[in-house]
């Protein structure tokens, strides 16, 4: 007998894998910092191309990871969301792997680009520690996502430090309103994993993964979904309030969430999760638009 040919996913079994819907978590700190670049009279066309082609790698990478990582340990043969490669051998878990560390040497390389533009060096560190942050995440002996702390990690590293470095690469300064921006579309990527968590909260219980959706329970992440979604709100106002009131534009784009707010609330389960997630994401980069649109406009 011959050993089977693994598995060899189509293209657009590779772009559902990359799970497309979560790229607004990585477009929004750039859309929300060079907005603030403009305003603050420092915008960098250059500097904020390469900080969108770091974003977008590392999001697009750490999803690969998740499913190489997830799918060999077994957590995703019960899903109730969209494909997996390796959890449902669409993909050899070697392909998706090379996949998510192509992905990791895109943000790698544009990243010193930048570094060397800008001659900024510290970022190099800084940089290296995002991407062991997206590969640790669910990979590795004891991963962060299996402790409860990936919503930590998603606000630092897809919030603070994507919004503060971006606008730092271009202004060179990180201002209290860059802070607050970046408090607000942190809060916003974190309620997406938090709406990703309870849909899956079931099956996670089942395999053992503890994500802080099975700390929390159905009732406690639902609160904290709601918490993290008036956050981002409040933060649009203080931007607003260190800028100019051009910045509550903002609120429109936010408010987008309010579907998802009303089904989170009002108890949805499973499969009728999957729109909140749209939802949520659909919300912060729309907030993160007309943030930027209304800093631009008063500029």
């Amino acid at each position: 007998m011959t050993a089977s040919a693994p598995p060899r996913p189509t293209a657009g079994q590779w772009l559902a894998g990359a799970r497309p819907r979560t790229l607004p978590a990585a477009l929004s700190p750039v859309v929300a910092a060079t907005g603030l670049a403009v305003f603050e009279g420092g915008f960098a066309p250059v500097a904020a191309l390469l900080a969108l082609v770091v974003s977008v790698a590392l999001q697009v990478g750490v999803n690969y990871a998740n499913d190489y990582s997830d799918g060999i340990r077994g957590t995703d043969a019960d899903r109730v969301g969209p494909l997996r490669l390796v959890g449902s051998g669409t993909a050899a878990p070697a392909a998706v792997r090379a996949a998510a560390f192509a992905c990791f040497g895109v943000a790698g390389l544009a990243g010193l680009v930048l570094v060397l533009l800008t001659a900024h060096w510290w970022l190099l560190p800084v940089g290296a520690a995002c991407v062991l942050a997206a590969w640790f995440y669910t990979g590795g002996r004891r991963p962060y996502g299996y402790l409860g702390l990936g919503e930590v990690f998603v606000f630092v590293f897809f919030g603070l430090v994507a919004v503060c470095g971006t606008a730092y690469v271009q202004v060179g300064r990180v201002s209290p309103a860059v802070v607050a921006a970046a408090v607000g579309v942190g809060s916003l990527a974190c309620a997406i994993l938090v709406a990703n968590n309870l849909r899956d909260l079931r099956g996670d219980t089942r395999v053992g993964k503890r994500t802080l959706a099975t700390r929390l329970g159905d009732r406690g992440t639902r609160r904290l979904y709601l918490a993290l979604a008036g956050g981002a709100a409040l933060a649009v106002v203080v931007v607003a309030v260190l800028t100019t009131w051009w910045a509550l534009v903002g609120l429109l784009g936010w408010a987008l969430i309010g579907p998802a707010a009303r089904a989170v609330r009002s108890g949805a389960q499973g499969p009728a999760l999957i729109a909140v997630l749209k939802a949520t994401g659909t919300a912060e980069l729309a907030c993160a638009v007309t943030l930027a649109l209304g800093l631009v406009l008063a500029r």
